[in-house]
């Protein structure tokens, strides 16, 4: 589902090019439930924001789901990230004055979906993470892992192609971070593709392959 070619990116600061990944080749296939490791520094956070159509590389080549998105400009990337990737972040990002449901159905508005529909795809969304029962709770009403869920939820209300997410346990307590590991666990088995950015030993080890990423290189891929 998701082919990466020769994928380079360099940033410039000052006249000066620092590059961040170097010729990065790495094919992941539909359902899969991956971890991206790799110390501060080794250009995991640019790897994930080229997965996510966040940014684009500086040469080589980017297929997700059959679309090449190398070379789409900013408005054609926001369109390939609205139907086909689902984003969950260590800090939830929910609007604050909202309830669950209405964090969840965010995203549709830009589908221009109705109303009534963008209620009936949060409601079946916030159930899919056992949230059915606190659709009205506002944010400060929940606890850290209720809100991950709703994050999660919100990611998953569009039927994304991938679920891509950053450090999605970094806020978590021990007991909370196994629970929301075992809710991706799910909706991997549910046929989910699931990518994980993350530093954590014990959340890639919950996964099924780990690619492992140093100075803008993959320095290990235990799945290729």
């Amino acid at each position: 589902m998701i082919v990466l070619e020769g994928i380079s990116k360099v940033y410039e600061l000052g006249g000066i090019a620092y590059p961040a990944l170097s010729d990065v080749s790495l094919t992941i296939g539909r359902n899969e439930f991956l971890a991206l490791t790799g110390a501060s520094g080794s250009g995991k956070s640019t790897m994930m924001n080229i997965l996510g159509c966040l940014d684009t590389p500086s040469s080589g080549r980017y297929t997700l789901d059959g679309e090449e998105v190398a070379g789409l400009d900013e408005e054609q990337l926001a369109s390939v990230r609205n139907r086909k990737v689902g984003f969950v972040f260590q800090n939830f990002y929910l609007m604050p004055r909202m309830t669950a449901i209405d964090n969840v159905a965010q995203p549709l508005i830009y589908r221009g979906i109705s109303p009534a529909q963008r209620r009936a795809h949060a409601e079946r969304a916030l159930g899919r993470v056992g949230l059915g029962d606190r659709m009205r709770h506002r944010p400060n009403e929940m606890s850290g892992g209720q809100r991950q869920r709703v994050a999660v939820a919100r990611a998953l209300v569009g039927h994304p192609e991938l679920l891509l997410a950053d450090e999605p346990t970094g806020n978590l307590d021990s007991r909370t971070a196994r629970e929301i590991i075992d809710l991706f666990a799910q909706l991997h088995a549910e046929g989910q593709t699931v990518v994980i950015v993350t530093h954590d030993p014990g959340v890639a080890a919950a996964c099924h392959r780990q690619v492992r990423l140093h100075d803008g290189r993959i320095a290990e891929d235990t799945g290729g």
